[in-house]
Order: C-alpha cells, then structure tokens, then sequence
C-alpha cells in the first residue's frame, strides 16, 4: 500500500536535510518524508499531493505556510511565543528521536476515531518473534544481568526486544530516563487495531544500544491485577506485529499467568545455584510446573549454573564484556547455533 506523504518546510537546509534523512531512516513511519527551504514550493507541491502530515518551523508558517491544506500540522517552536490556535506544537530545538516520537504521538490521536484492521495501514512484521524467557524462582541470582546480556548479543545480528516484569526495576534512575511511556501504556492499548498498536509499539520502545526495550511499569504493583489472559494477548501481538525475532522475557512471579508466559517461549533459561535452600526451592517450583500439567515447560527449560564472577560491569550497555559476556556467548552457539557473535 502506498504510503501517505509527510512534508517538512524549514529555511535552515542543514536542518531539513538533517530531519529528512533522520525519518527516512525510521523504517516503521508510515509516510513518505518530502522537505523544502522554501514555502512556495512546498504549495506547488501541496497543490498536487495529499499531504496528510506537515510540519513546519514557526517561523514558516507564520510567515506564509499558514491555511496550507493538509491533513494535520506540527509546528517546530522557534521562540518562547505562544502561537494563536490549538496547533500541536514541539521544541525545534532538541533531538530528532523526540521529535519523532511527538509527530506519531499526534497522528495516532487522529487515527484514534478511524476504523481499520489489521494491515489496515501497512503491511505486517515479517514473521513471528521468537520468545525465550527468563525465569528462576531464586532470588538475586543475576537472572536480569544473564537477560540483558543475552539480548544485546542477539540484537547485534537480529532486531531483538527485551521487557522486564519486575515491580521495581529501578531503570528510570539507572538510564537517567523519567517518565515516558512504559509496558503499562501497551496495556491500556491492547484492543487497538494492529496498525495502530504496531505504530504505538515503536514509539514507546527505547534503546540500548542495538538492543531495544519496552520501559518497565513504574508502578510495578499494578502488574498484579493484569489477568493471564491480557499478558498473553500482549505478548501474542507483540510476536506477531512488530517484526523482531527475538523477545526476551524477563519474567517475576508477581504476575498472573506465569506459567501460561513460560509455556508461549521457545526457550525457557533457569539459573539455578547448588546450596540446599536454592535445590528446595527449584524442587517445589518444578512440582508445581507438574502439578499443574505445565511439563512442556520443564521440557523447554535449561538449567544455568552461573559460575562466580570475579566482576561484573556496572552499566548496562557493557554487560556483553568480560566473563559473563562470554558465558553467553557460548550459550547463544550452543543454543540458538549462531555464530561468531560480537562481544
């Protein structure tokens, strides 16, 4: 399906330059990127084309953008003014990525009333993910060191996603991000039309690295009362949707449906410890799993026993370093038989 058309109008050509080919380069935007210097190009252009998307500097369309026809406009705030009208309106002054992510925050609130289904917009994500998850009812046994790890491995050859369901994951201070949208934001948007939810998907997701992620609820004790059900419908539409081939599962039994999440992974990662009250409490996890009738669980499952590290690194983007980067790697070869992975 032929995609819709944004135009950028701005005099600074370095800056037009720049913001094309920064949203050129966001291969899940639904437009077609056209910038100009000058606004009476951009109307000859107008008056050819649909524009469904313009943005434009202040300074532009005060000075002859303004009454353009297009579907919806983002002014790029060049002064402390406040414009006339209820335009949205963004800081020029600041990153690309921010920048990107107002301009789909606005166009999905237009979407908002549209029907449309599934592939209403584009197409779909090329193939299902893959889901391995983590889980281990030890406590403080680097399960989310091992996951992290893991993920920036794989995402150096393939587009990975890693969410972590801990209530308190402490990340906001750690990335020195706060606020944002979160897991939770997904949640409250989980009946959307795929379309919709697949350009939500991307601009709440974030980076490290290669490595991408969706920010743990920061209100993790609201994670309780989301039903098995909802979890699963979640993960089943992130599989499905948003074109990685990896999700990695950091998974907490403070959550309905554990097992349900465990029995959707290709691959489930355990890290045990030898002492007796870690072989107790693996034994009453496995009885339930039993119990239960969730043994294709166990069969998925691999046991790691993490050996002592004499060091760990204390940023997260370095944990693909040193030993337990190298433990890892002999996993990812053994386990997923990829090869030569960087560290």
């Amino acid at each position: 399906m032929k995609k819709k058309i944004m135009a950028l109008c701005d005099r600074e050509a370095d800056y037009v330059q720049y913001m094309t080919e920064y949203l050129k380069s966001r291969k899940d935007l639904p437009f077609e990127i056209y910038g100009y210097t000058e606004p009476d190009k951009l109307a000859d252009f107008g008056r050819a084309n649909r524009i469904e998307m313009l943005v434009a500097a202040e300074s532009v369309y005060s000075g002859g953008v303004r009454g353009m026809p297009a579907g919806q406009t983002v002014i790029l705030k060049e002064s402390q003014e406040v414009l006339e009208g209820a335009l949205p309106q963004i800081s020029k002054y600041q990153k690309a990525e921010n920048i990107y992510r107002f301009i789909m925050e606005r166009y999905l609130e237009r979407m908002a009333g549209e029907d449309g289904g599934p592939g209403a917009d584009e197409e779909q994500g090329a193939g299902r993910a893959m889901l391995i998850g983590l889980y281990s009812p030890i406590r403080r046994c680097l399960q989310t060191s091992f996951a992290l790890t893991l993920g920036q491995m794989l995402a150096r050859r393939h587009s990975t996603l890693y969410i972590s369901f801990e209530h308190y994951s402490g990340w906001n201070r750690l990335l020195k991000k706060e606020g944002g949208k979160d897991l939770s934001d997904l949640l409250c948007h989980l009946d959307e039309a795929e379309d919709k939810f697949r350009h939500r998907l991307n601009i709440t997701q974030e980076r490290i690295g290669d490595l991408l992620y969706i920010p743990p609820v920061f209100a993790g004790q609201n994670l309780i009362y989301v039903t098995a059900g909802e979890w699963k419908r979640l993960m089943e539409k992130i599989a499905r949707i948003g074109g990685y081939r990896y999700i990695i599962m950091d998974l907490s039994e403070n959550l309905q449906g554990i097992f349900e999440l465990l029995r959707m992974c290709r691959w489930v990662y355990t890290i045990v410890r030898e002492d007796e009250q870690a072989r107790n409490k693996l034994l009453q996890y496995e009885q339930l799993l039993r119990l239960y009738e969730f043994e294709d669980v166990l069969e998925k499952t691999k046991k790691q026993t993490l050996p002592v590290f004499r060091e760990l690194p204390t940023r997260l983007e370095q944990f693909t370093k040193g030993e337990l980067g190298g433990f890892v790697r002999k996993i990812i070869e053994e386990d997923l038989r990829i090869q030569d992975v960087d560290i």
